[in-house]
Formats: structure tokens, sequence, C-alpha cells
């Protein structure tokens, strides 16, 4: 059985061989040895087996080949760029026939041979000029250069100057020869002599042309300019105004894009401006204004007067005229007797009591005074030769002036005491004048020191010059006591609403610096808002574990969780400070048990900062709508609840069940709306029985408002008439509206209305008609069972896969094996190249040495044969 095999095999070698070229029939004709026979260990009938025999000799040869026509032929092109492009008419187009491509191939050749053969071979007929010279002559370069002086000509040499000097007559006689005419041909040639004096005449007639071309131009010039002052006259000649309004009417009327380009000229441009200065910057110089006044102020407190710290103005000399000289003041002294003596005293004192006292000397005793001292002058004019006259009048010159010293010390006196009360009034406004530079309150009691019993706007001010004078960037030490002040300044708030009563508008008024200090510093203020949360919170469980129910917090509470909504931002999915304040109020609206009128107000009060929080977002509370259906509840006479659930903390019935139900129908005619401030719950308790009817009132008014929104907020969603199913029922049924006031049936209508109008936004659930699906049978598991030796696998995917890799590792080998034999391809075909490049140079060196020992040999035989000789 092998034998006839192995014949049979050696056969279908041989066939393959046949295929692809006779060369390899022989070669396996020849040498068996290159046929290889991949033996099995075992026959199995019907399998067919694609590689039992193999001709790596073959194979190998191939893989030459190609490589050769491949690999190589890129090895030897790698540095080189040149690329053959067909670029023929359509030679890449294959939607244009045969035919069509040769047309227009041949029309293309007829179009390049009857186009000119040069772009430089112009029209003849045209003749093209450059300034009115012919492009022709100036080629010629025969243009004479013109100058209007002598000087221009210096150093400048023609060309037959410079070969009559420098190439020799002969050069130019033979140019002269060639372009001039037969006749000069046969003239003998000039000397040197002649030719410069032909030159010397030629450029004193070329001057003296020139000359008259400047003469003739400049009599042309005056006679026109001329001309044009005639014509100038007769055009300056004024048009009488009723042809001028005939010409003006003519004239058409700009248009509107004329005027807006001429607006646009007229238009100021922008002009430069300073840069926009940093915060830093701006808390730097708000700083150094505020230490500026409170030194002001402080010396004003002091009663130091702002001339003491001037610098006196020193000695002046007639030639400084600087910008501090004013001749404001007459400095000259006026020359005065006193009491027969020359007057040498102080006259600044002099002259600012005289200034002073003027007024009151000429209504009091300013026409005596005056009279005395004309009669005194006159007399010592007269009565120069008495000595008697003259000691007379010198005694009452002494007493005048004895009195007139005691007037002035006097007013002097008076003076002095007005100057004292005005520094004293001044002193005591300076001390009461609010400080201009503060430091940051350390402690809360410090803070509480600061702003306690002032009113409200300087409490503003404190506040905002603390946040000014310790700016974060001014020392390094002020962001942590700007934190510390938000938490005292929260502190400071809820102080301020524990008092008796309340002081709303001035809590109103300090949001406004803690929204401030808020946005400075985010984290600060979270963490603060968020301890009193903590707080509120675990005070809630506590009083639930130690009395068993949580009564409503008090007004500070609430008013941090209306501060809350003002400070961060409310619509945010999840936030860490709004997030706990809404499951806060949650809390008190299920947990907080309504005992009285107070509790109502502050549930209501909840409800309406629930309305707040959700307004953007439209989150669903269900807390809100289960505490308007008890407040509702606890307004109608004593029922059990049908149509409706109540839930915590209300009860169908019992002793707080009829909280807002009002009987007397006097109070119900005199209750007008109003709304309800958060100060009334402290003066509740003093209040008569018609003022708690109509605060009942009141209170349910406000819920009606609140329903009413509700409706509005919830109406997009799909659940919105089974929501206020419960709040629609009572409205409908259970409310004794008709005894309520009219404002108050409007609002039950209007709230009922709101609820009734809307649409339903989904469709009844209805079965689809499909046929009936049969009931799932217990089908057979079929488990292949797999041979032994091949690879198991669960399912088709898992089989897939497995075959995907298996197929891209072996695909991988081949790669890899295919590029290493291409790189030992490589390594022999430079490693020929190399030996090649030896072997050449081996040649050439060992032809060198040849022919250097021939020359060698032959110099060596000279020189035997000449010493022979």
């Amino acid at each position: 059985m092998g034998k006839p095999t192995k014949q049979r095999r050696q056969g279908q070698v041989a066939a393959r061989a046949k295929g692809p070229s006779g060369a390899g029939t022989a070669m396996v004709k020849n040498n068996p040895f290159e046929v290889k026979v991949n033996k099995q260990k075992f026959n199995i009938l019907g399998r067919r087996t694609k590689h039992d025999v193999g001709l790596p000799g073959v194979s190998r040869s191939k893989a030459v080949k190609k490589r050769t026509q491949t690999l190589l032929k890129e090895y030897k092109e790698r540095e080189k760029s040149n690329v053959f492009k067909d670029k023929r008419f359509g030679e890449y187009n294959t939607k244009i026939s045969p035919e069509e491509k040769m047309m227009k191939r041949f029309a293309l050749e007829r179009q390049q041979n009857h186009e000119k053969k040069s772009i430089y071979n112009l029209n003849e007929d045209e003749e093209l000029t450059h300034y009115g010279q012919s492009l022709a002559d100036i080629e010629k370069l025969n243009d004479v250069i013109d100058s209007d002086s002598d000087t221009e000509e210096r150093g400048i040499l023609s060309a037959e100057l410079t070969a009559a000097h420098f190439g020799g007559g002969g050069g130019l006689l033979r140019r002269k020869a060639l372009t001039g005419e037969q006749d000069e041909e046969e003239e003998k040639p000039k000397s040197r002599k002649e030719l410069i004096e032909e030159l010397i005449a030629k450029s004193k007639q070329e001057k003296r042309e020139r000359q008259t071309q400047r003469e003739n131009a400049f009599e042309l010039t005056e006679k026109l300019d001329t001309d044009w002052k005639e014509i100038q006259t007769l055009l300056s000649h004024k048009t009488p105004k009723s042809e001028r309004k005939d010409k003006e009417e003519e004239k058409p009327k700009p248009d509107e894009y004329d005027m807006i380009v001429r607006e646009l000229g007229f238009e100021m441009k922008a002009q430069p401006s300073d840069r926009m200065k940093t915060e830093e910057e701006l808390a730097k110089e708000e700083q150094e204004r505020l230490q500026k006044l409170e030194a002001d102020r402080l010396r004003r407190m002091h009663g130091k007067d702002e001339q003491e710290n001037k610098k006196k103005p020193k000695h002046m000399s007639a030639d400084d005229l600087a910008d501090g000289f004013i001749l404001d003041k007459d400095d000259r002294r006026l020359l005065s007797y006193k009491g027969g003596k020359l007057n040498v005293g102080n006259e600044e004192e002099e002259s600012g009591n005289e200034e002073e006292e003027g007024e009151s000397e000429e209504d009091s005793e300013g026409e005596p005074g005056r009279e005395d001292e004309e009669e005194a002058i006159v007399e010592e004019d007269d009565a120069t030769d008495s000595p008697s006259d003259l000691e007379s009048d010198m005694g009452s010159e002494e007493e005048v002036t004895a009195n007139e010293e005691q007037t002035k010390k006097h007013k002097e006196n008076e003076q002095k005491l007005q100057s004292e009360e005005k520094q004293n009034a001044k002193i005591e406004a300076a001390r009461s004048e609010l400080p201009y530079t503060f430091t940051v309150p350390e402690s809360y009691e410090k803070l509480k020191s600061l702003l306690f019993g002032r009113i409200i706007e300087e409490q503003l001010v404190i506040l905002e010059r603390i946040q000014k004078c310790n700016h974060p960037s001014l020392a390094v030490g002020n962001k942590a006591k700007l934190e510390k002040l938000f938490g005292f300044l929260l502190e400071y708030i809820g102080e301020l609403a524990t008092v008796e009563p309340p002081e709303l508008g001035t809590i109103d008024k300090l949001v406004l610096p803690l929204y401030s200090l808020c946005q400075m510093f985010p984290e600060a203020a979270s963490s603060s808002v968020k301890f009193v949360l903590q707080d509120a919170a675990h005070d809630m469980e506590e009083m639930i574990e130690v009395k068993g129910r949580a009564t409503f917090p008090g007004l500070d509470m609430l008013i941090y969780l209306k501060i809350t909504a003002i400070l961060f931002p409310t619509s945010d999915f999840w936030h860490p400070v709004v997030t706990p304040a809404l499951v806060y109020m949650s809390q008190l609206l299920t947990k907080c048990q309504v005992m009285t009128l107070q509790d109502v107000v502050k549930g209501l009060f909840v409800c309406c900062l629930f309305l707040e929080y959700v307004s953007l977002s439209q989150r669903f509370i269900p807390e809100l709508i289960n505490f308007l259906v008890g407040i509702l509840h606890i307004a109608i006479p004593q029922k059990q609840p049908q149509g409706y659930t109540l839930v915590h903390p209300f009860r169908p019935a019992g002793k707080n069940s009829e909280l807002l139900l009002v009987c007397d129908k006097k109070d119900m005619e005199t209750w007008q709306k109003q709304n309800l401030p958060l100060s009334i719950m402290t003066r509740l308790k003093e209040s008569s029985k018609t003022e708690i009817n109509h605060f009942r009132l009141s209170c349910l008014a406000v819920c009606l408002d609140i329903i009413k929104k509700c409706a509005a907020l919830y109406e997009s969603l799909s659940s919105f008439h089974e929501i206020m199913q419960p709040i629609r029922v009572l409205l409908t049924e259970h409310i004794p509206v008709s005894e309520y006031p009219k404002q108050l049936q409007e609002l039950h209508q209007n709230a009922l209305k709101e609820i009734e109008d809307k649409g339903k936004h989904y469709t009844s659930m209805v079965c689809e008609k499909k046929k009936p699906v049969p009931l799932k049978l217990y089908m057979p598991k079929i488990v292949k069972v797999l041979e032994f030796g091949r690879k198991q696998g669960g399912s088709k995917e898992e089989q897939e896969r497995k075959r995907l890799i298996h197929k891209h590792k072996r695909e991988f080998k081949g790669a890899v094996r295919e590029i290493r034999k291409d790189n030992q391809f490589l390594a022999r075909m430079q490693l020929s190249e190399i030996m090649e490049r030896d072997s050449d140079r081996k040649r050439k060196v060992k032809n060198l040495f040849n022919s250097l020992a021939t020359q060698e040999g032959e110099w060596k035989a000279m020189k035997r044969k000449k010493f022979k000789n």
C-alpha cells in the first residue's frame, strides 16, 4: 500500500510543478530530494489533505523572485522622486470615448501650432508707446538726457566721448561705418582732434538750445499767470441774491446716505480712558480714603485746627513769582499817631480789631468820635503856640485811649468765649460722628456693642466700613476675620427676631451686608447656615424624644429659612444648604402639631417659603398639599372626613379640630382682607374675640391664596387632578362658603376655578388588541457532543470569537514571518552591494599598484641606462 501511494504523490507534485514554469518540472525530475512529504500519524478515509507534499525550493524561488520585483525595486528607488505622469487630454477620464479623445487632442495640437511661438512677438501694426515715445525708440537708447543746468552735466560721459578718449578712434569709426550710409564708408577717417572739436561744438549748441527752451517756458508761464488772474476776477464776481436763490432751489437735496456720512464725519471719536482698576486696588483706595477721614475726625474731636498742621509760608522775595504768589493783601503800614507819638504797634491786631469793631462803632459812637477827632486835629493845627491848651488836649486823649482799651479787652473776652463755644460744639459733633475705620469684632458681644442701640442707617454704615477697611486683599488675616463676621451677623439677626416687638425692618436692611459677605465667602456662609439648620433639627429630635411631640420653632428660625432662600440658589437639584433646609421644612409640616393660631400662622409661613423655594424648579412637595388639606379641615364644622384623608399632625376630631371655625356672623361682616404680619404672633394673646375671628378668616384667605398658587405651579403634572382631589372635595362639599364674606367667597371661587380649569394630560389605559400568547412549553435541551481533541466552546458566539482569535494569531505569526524574511532579503542585497563595491575598489587599487609598479620599473631602467652611459 505504501509504495503506490508514494508514486501517486510524486505524480501529483509533478503535475503541480508544470503550472508555474517548465524549469520547476525539470528541477523536480532531476532532483527528487527537493520534494518534502509531510507524514501523518493516521490515514483517515475521506479526508482530503492540502499540504501533504510541499516544494520548499520552488516556493523559495517564487518568494525571491517576487521580492526582487517589488521590494528590491522600492529599495533601489528609495531616494528618487521622479514620477511619470501622463498629461494627455482625457487619459484618466473613462466617460469619454477614444474617438472623442483623439478629436480633442488633434484640435488642441492645431491650436498650439496656430498660436504665436514667442510671447514677445507682438503685432507689428500696433505701436506701443510710453509717455508719448515709442518703445522701439526707447530700446535703441538713443535719447539725450536733458538737464536744466550745467552742474547736472558734470560726470556724464556719452558713448562717443568715451569711445574717443578710451576706446581709440578706430572703434568709433568702425561703428559709424557700420551704421552710416554707403557714401560715408568711402570717406577718410577723422583725426582725434577733429572729433574732440565736433563734440565741443555739439555740446555748446545743445546748451544754447536748452537755454532758449527755458526762456520760452518762463515767458509762457508768466503769460499764463496773467491770463489766470484776469479769469479769476471774472469768476469771483458775486451773483445777486435772487439768482442765488434760484440756483439754490435748483440744487438737489442730499440723500440720506450722504447725510449719515457727514454725521459720521462730525461724530466724536472715542477718547482713550484709564484702565479698569482691580478689586485689590479699589479696596486699597477705599481704605486710604476712610483712614484720611478718620484722621480728620480725630483731629476735630481733639480740637486741633487744620491750619496749625499746615506749614507757614516762608519769606518771599520780590522776584519770587511762583504759583503760590498772590497779591491779595496789602502789607504796607499806615502812618498814624497815638498820644502825640508815632504808632509802631502790631498792625495786624489793629486791623483785625478795626474790622471787628467797624460796624458797631458806626452805629453807636461813630459820629461823635469823628467829630472829636476832627476837633482835636483842628486844635493841633491852629493852637500850636499855647502850651496850656496842649496839656488839656493831652489829658483828654489819655482818657479816651483808656476807655478804648477797656472796650477792646471786653470784646476780646467775648470773642474768646464765642470761639471756645464753637470749638466745643465742633468737638461734640466729631465725637457724636461715626468713626471711619473699624476693626473686625472678634466676638459676638463686640459686634452687638457696635450695632445695638443705633439706627439702621448707622448700622449699615458700620458694617460697610468694616468690610472696606478689612478687605481680604489688604492683609493676610482679614479673610478669616470676615468669615467669622458672617456668623456673628447671622446670630445678631436671630436676636433681633426674638426681641419684643421684633425689629423686622432692621432685619430686612441687614440682609444686604449679609448677602455681600456670602458672595465673598460662600463656603464659610454655607457652613454657618448648615450649622444653624443642624442645631434646629437636633432640637426637634430631642423634643420628640422627650415630650413625644414637636412644636414650631421661633420667629428667628423662620427668618433664617427665609434668608437661606435669598443667599443661595433654590433651583439646584441638590444643594449643600438648600436641600437640608427643604428637608427641615418638610419635617416642620409633618411633625409639629398645630395647637394654637400661632402654629397656624407659622405653618402658612412655611408653606409660602416652600412656594418660594420651588418656584423655578417646580418640584412637587406632598407635605405642602397635606398641610393645606389640614388647614381647610380645621375651618369646617366637626364632621368625619369624606372624600379625603388627613395625615399627621392633623386629626379628624379632637380639641384643636375647629381652630379656624368662625360662627359669629357680625365678625364675618366686619372682616376685611389684610396681610398677616409675623409680628402679630406676639400680640395675639392680648386680642379680643372679634380680632381673633378676623385673624381666623385672614388665615383662611391666605390658605386659599396658597392653593391658587399651587394649582398654577403644578398644572403641568400628569397627576395634577389626583393631587388636588382632596382640596377640591373640601372646597366644593364641606366648607360653608355661603356664610363667609364676599371677599372670601371670591377667593374661594378663584381657587376652585384654577383647579377645575386644568385639563388632563394623560389618557386612560386600554388593553391592546393582540392575539393571545400561547403558554410556554418545556422544549428539550439539546447538548452538542463534541469530539475528542477539538476545542470546546459554549455558544456559537463564543466559538466564532475563538475562531477569530485563532485566525488572528495565525495571520499575525505569518505577517511576522514575512517581515523577517523581507529583512533578511534586504540584508542580503545590502551585503551583496557592499561586497560588490569592495571588489570594485580592490580591482581599482590593484590596477593602480600595477601602473605604479610599471612606472617604477621604467624609471629604474632609465636610471640604470643613464648610469651605464
